[in-house]
């Protein structure tokens, strides 16, 4: 049976605490998804960063757990079976998260598969569209003079607003009462949009009403205060 010292990220960050699942991963939207689910469901964990910065993301030992280069990723020492579980792909291991301790995603019957859908809406659209549209508007795209692939993913961002927008009318989170990963995985590219990105004029936010309200319930939360400050950047 593999013990957890026998995956070769361990190598270059070290387990203080090899009984608690591992997290690999750094404060951007995807990453705090993560975090924010693992403090809302107090799981014993310990944050490594993975800085893009020096590249770790490319190191031979990250790419060891996940070959897709991102973050973030983990390793559940006490996975299923109670063997170590490596796992990457932000969306998977919120389902997993969710499914282990049996909290923030309904188990079975249709209620599970609505909340599934929106986390798919988020992964599949609201993640890809907004990321693209924050590279056109704040890094390398900004100085481009052919403004259409920019407009592009602003009008796409718009729609997507709007149709979280229309559906959040008259609940409190996107499975009605019941907060959950659909949450966890789409408010923090919202943040990041208005937020770091600055895009906020750009796409018309003060249009979403119904959006801007769910996200400072959201941003209340202490769990997720705490969630987006993790791994703590050098």
């Amino acid at each position: 049976m593999p013990a957890l010292d026998d995956f070769p990220i361990t190598k270059k960050w070290p387990a203080a605490h090899p009984e608690r699942l591992q997290l690999y991963s750094l404060p951007t939207p995807n990453g705090v998804k993560v975090a924010i689910a693992l403090e809302e469901l107090g799981v014993e964990y310990e944050a490594h960063l993975v800085s893009f910065d020096t590249d770790d993301q490319l190191s031979p030992e990250f790419l060891s757990l996940n070959p897709n280069n991102k973050i973030p990723a983990i390793i559940d020492p006490r996975g299923p079976g109670g063997v170590p579980l490596p796992l990457f792909e932000s969306g998977a291991i919120l389902i997993y998260l969710a499914d282990k301790t049996g909290r923030l995603l309904p188990q079975d019957g249709a209620r599970r598969y609505e909340a599934l859908q929106w986390l798919m809406f988020q992964m599949g659209g609201v993640g890809p569209m907004f990321g693209q549209l924050g590279f056109f508007h704040k890094f390398a795209g900004r100085h481009y003079e052919d403004k259409r692939p920019r407009d592009r993913y602003v009008a796409e961002a718009r729609r997507l607003l709007g149709v979280l927008d229309g559906h959040l009318k008259g609940k409190a989170w996107i499975m009605g009462d019941d907060y959950g990963i659909a949450d966890i995985a789409t408010f923090p590219w919202i943040n990041n949009l208005i937020d770091f990105y600055g895009a906020g004029d750009l796409v018309g936010y003060g249009g979403f009403t119904e959006v801007d309200r769910v996200l400072q319930a959201f941003l209340a939360r202490p769990a997720v205060q705490r969630g987006l400050k993790i791994p703590a950047r050098d």
